[in-house]
């Protein structure tokens, strides 16, 4: 299910994906698709009318046409329908945009499937209770068939069906280019790198495909990777005037031109799977859709959607119907952060490239200025020697004399002692102190790690406490050391007497 804003102008099976339609002129019976221009439709109601069909349906028409309007019927895709001047053969009262009556096939259809779900008579007992159940659930998964009469075909439930469960609105990036622009977008079933390693050929084929006409020129404005290995290819045709004046061909008209039947199959044949007209919707445009809530969503949802929009001047909601459609919309959302990714990764390259280059010419800048100055300081010292030569031999001019004297006076000046020589020498002399009491305290610090000196105060406790212990020892000696002294003093007198 694509965003297609574009027209369709083949039968209505030849496009079965759903699509934004197209803005462009149609010749279809039942186009799933926007028309700006004026289609030949033959069909009594337009995509998105009364009629129940396989998809989502926004109306019919959003021109000035008579169509059958914006009705709540099921439209084949996600489709908005024409936005031009539609002449139906079906013309029903009302205007525009009125809510078409219900046709009988429309009626049945309604009765049958509220029989299926609330009082199927299928069985004629209890088990009708059951089945009404089953046929319930199915309704709510939107899948499977609803039998209710033995006399009458069962209900076929799709997940296009007003009871189904599985249903959610989004949002959707409206185009913001004009139908001036020419803009006209072609999905391809392969791979980007296919694309740009072919797109001279691609450009080729579109223009022989246009007729290979020499006014016709085929340019290709973005290439853009998208889920499930396809390339979404957005082009434009500029068209020369014999006068020399050229102008870009009008996104509706290209697009009608490649929608019709040998066109397509051309471009379906170069792996073309859907085309589209990229232009902008109205304001008229966008508040006729936004009205009338999609067939199969319910009133409170669309508007409480309308509320919840983040951006209404460009984002519009859209409703998702089933997994796939989730599935495709969380495909793309995946694809777009991955190019967000690669050009912040082009970005951050191009930042530190630019950073190195800066540096560089930075660098480059400083050497230019050593060099600038170096050259001055030559330049000055020839002109100085060459001065001096020149004049040689001639008398001190006046104004050399004046000049002489003024030098002489700003050398006074400087070196007097309490002038600019003297204030010098000071400064000179304090710089020199604090540069060395500077290295001195610089070379007096130092850092200890908290552990190691820890480490260092408990060693140091130790060692003072063996010395303590040390101390006291020797203190003890010296007592006992005393004592054995004054023992033999003691001691030798009386030896003395006895060998008298």
């Amino acid at each position: 299910m694509a965003f297609n804003f574009g027209a369709t102008a083949g039968a209505g099976a030849a496009n079965p994906t759903g699509a934004f339609g197209g803005f462009g002129t149609t010749t279809t019976t039942a186009a799933p698709a926007f028309s700006f221009s004026a289609p030949t439709n033959t069909g009594t109601s337009g995509l998105f009318g009364a009629t129940q069909n396989k998809g989502f349906g926004f109306g019919t028409s959003f021109g000035t046409g008579t169509g059958t309007g914006l009705g709540s019927g099921l439209g084949t895709g996600l489709g908005f329908g024409g936005f031009g001047s539609q002449q139906q053969q079906t013309t029903l009262g009302g205007g525009l945009f009125s809510q078409p009556a219900q046709t009988p096939a429309q009626s049945n259809q309604l009765i049958n499937t509220a029989s299926a779900l609330s009082a199927p008579t299928l069985l004629g007992d209890e088990r009708d209770a059951i089945l009404a159940k089953w046929n319930q659930l199915q309704a709510f998964w939107g899948t499977g068939k609803g039998y209710f009469n033995n006399n009458i075909a069962p209900v076929e439930f799709t997940q296009e069906n007003p009871f189904c469960r599985f249903k959610a609105v989004g949002y959707s990036l409206m185009p913001n280019n004009k139908d001036e622009d020419g803009l006209v977008v072609l999905v391809f079933n392969r791979k980007e790198t296919d694309i740009r390693s072919q797109q001279q050929q691609l450009v080729e084929s579109l223009h022989k495909i246009l007729g290979g006409n020499q006014t016709l020129t085929v340019n290709v404005e973005g290439v853009k990777t998208m889920p499930d290995d396809q390339t979404e290819v957005i082009i434009y045709v500029v068209e020369r005037s014999p006068n020399g004046t050229s102008r870009r061909v009008p996104a509706t008209t290209l697009y009608a031109h490649f929608e019709q039947a040998n066109i397509k199959s051309s471009l379906q044949q170069l792996g073309v799977s859907l085309s589209m007209a990229r232009t902008e919707l109205s304001p008229a445009q966008v508040k006729q859709l936004l009205q009338n809530p999609p067939a199969g969503v319910d009133p409170i949802i669309w508007e409480q959607a309308k509320v919840d929009n983040p951006d209404p001047d460009k984002l519009i909601p859209v409703p998702m119907v089933g997994f796939r459609e989730l599935l495709r919309r969380l495909k793309v959302q995946d694809q777009m952060t991955k190019q967000h990714q690669t050009r912040l990764d082009i970005i951050s390259e191009d930042i530190s490239e630019l950073q190195k280059n800066q540096t560089t010419t930075m660098a480059k800048i400083a050497q230019y200025k050593r060099k600038l100055m170096a050259l001055s300081h030559r330049t000055l010292q020839v002109l100085i020697k060459q001065e001096i030569q020149r004049k040689s031999g001639y008398a001190i001019q006046a104004d050399e004399e004046q000049l002489r004297v003024q030098l002489d006076t700003i050398q006074c000046e400087l070196n007097a002692p309490t002038q600019f020589k003297g204030r010098l020498n000071e400064l000179m002399s304090q710089i020199r102190m604090q540069n060395h009491f500077g290295a001195v305290r610089a070379e007096e610090r130092y850092y200890i790690d908290a552990d190691l000196l820890r480490e260092i105060k408990q060693h140091l406790k130790q060692q003072q406490e063996g010395l303590s212990h040390l101390i006291s020892i020797i203190k003890d000696d010296l007592e006992d050391i005393k004592l054995i002294e004054h023992g033999l003093n003691e001691s030798i007198p009386i030896r003395g007497g006895v060998f008298s």
